[in-house]
């Protein structure tokens, strides 16, 4: 062989600085964090610091009232008797310790327009209220709010609220633990820099370190999955929050008016919402930033009959969103809790024995007649994390399917350092 590899290498080493570091940059892989599996809009002039004890009373009433035995879940759910059997103890369970894994309080359109005493008011009365809650044990793991977008009719009310509340949350110079804002209704990638430079001057203004401020985009917009120029704006939108955007949340109802479907037709499943989802997966995927599917309208009140056709169409809805890679959702009432909680464990119990045996093999070299790549294993055990995360399965159980304890299944879904 006449060609010096050793010099090849190292010039096209130099050709490919840039690229490389900014591959590094742009797409770091995923966060060592836990994703909820939902997030729960309650209006601003609706909550106060009972609300989580609240949930779990409604949610704990319904399910008794209207799913009491076994066979009543696995009929309204559509779940094997012997799944059901397993999930009815870990569904009352997380009820009773973790009935929100998310909660935003809502400015936006679930409080509507107020004057601007009213709505300072709210934002005052809301932030004392999440403090007290924290204070108490009654808060939830991760929190925040969602204010009036940054379109030219709302920017002001909206960045009023946004400045306000931070302000009133920080302690110490820190925000709570899990606090990230929702930014909606978001049309153009320089409303994302723009909320980067208000996020950098409220930090600078109420003593918080540089870069403390996180946010959500929610794509509620034709225009962030399709600009002008016919690019993939959210794409855009995502580098251009300067490391600050946490999740891309996708508004189900918003989305579809903005794009005229009719509004017996607007749902979570209509092919229009399917597309947007999709752009912002791949938009997201490698950036470290989350998904988050939107919300059904139709909720569990009403008679026994409508209460479990809404549970059925919500399952069925949660299920459908796991199983195409948006491992979150929202949720808009507490009857939905217990249809939440039940179809994301079934879909995790489901699959664990299975992943759990991949592993296994895969980490002990079997040769089992399935040939895993390294990301196969990747997603595998960044299954079982989540698994982990939200209450599914726990870590001896885990360690007895796989083999491995929990930080070598975080190295192996790239969950650590390590």
């Amino acid at each position: 062989m006449t060609v010096d590899l050793n010099a090849l290498s190292a010039s096209l080493d130099e050709r490919l600085r840039d690229a490389d570091a900014a591959l590094a940059r742009q797409f770091p892989g995923e966060r060592a964090i836990r994703q909820p599996v939902h997030t729960v809009y309650v209006p601003a002039d609706r909550y106060d610091s009972d609300l989580v004890p609240r949930w779990r009373a409604e949610a704990l009433a319904v399910l008794a009232n209207h799913g009491r035995g076994v066979t009543d879940l696995a009929d309204a759910f559509g779940l094997r008797p012997d799944l059901a059997v397993d999930l009815d103890g870990r569904l009352r369970d997380k009820l009773e310790r973790e009935p929100i894994e998310d909660l935003r309080i809502d400015f936006e359109d679930g409080y509507g327009t107020r004057g601007d005493d009213e709505e300072d008011a709210a934002v005052d009365a809301a932030a004392e209220s999440l403090l007290r809650a924290i204070d108490s044990g009654r808060g939830t793991a991760f929190s925040g709010i969602r204010f009036k977008s940054f379109e030219a009719p709302t920017r002001q009310r909206g960045l009023r609220t946004f400045a306000r509340f931070v302000a009133a949350v920080t302690r110490d110079g820190r925000l709570p633990d899990g606090f990230v804002v929702t930014f909606p209704k978001v049309t153009s990638v320089e409303q994302v820099e723009a909320m980067v430079l208000a996020c950098e001057q409220v930090e600078a203004g109420v003593g918080l370190d540089a870069g403390a401020i996180r946010f959500e985009i929610q794509v509620e917009t034709p225009q962030a999955i399709c600009g002008p120029d016919g690019t993939a704006l959210v794409a855009r939108m995502v580098h251009a929050s300067a490391g600050r955007c946490t999740s891309l949340h996708y508004g189900t109802y918003d989305y579809s008016a903005s794009c005229g479907i009719a509004a017996a037709y607007q749902s979570m499943e209509h092919p229009a919402a399917d597309h947007a989802k999709a752009v912002m997966q791949v938009a997201a995927a490698g950036t470290g930033v989350h998904l988050s599917d939107g919300s059904t309208n139709v909720l569990p009140v009403g008679t026994p009959d409508q209460i479990r056709a809404a549970w059925r169409l919500h399952g069925r809805l949660v299920r459908r969103s796991l199983e195409r890679g948006y491992y979150q959702g929202w949720d808009l009432h507490a009857a939905q809790l217990p249809s939440r909680f039940l179809a994301t464990y079934a879909f995790y119990r489901e699959g664990l024995g299975a992943a759990g045996q991949r592993l296994k093999n895969y980490v002990g070299q079997v040769d089992s007649g399935v040939m895993d790549e390294p990301a196969t294993a990747r997603a595998l055990s960044d299954f079982v994390v989540r698994a982990l995360d939200c209450g599914a399965t726990d870590e001896q159980e885990v360690q007895h399917l796989t083999g491995l304890d929990r930080p070598a299944i975080d190295r192996l879904a790239k969950r650590s350092p390590g």
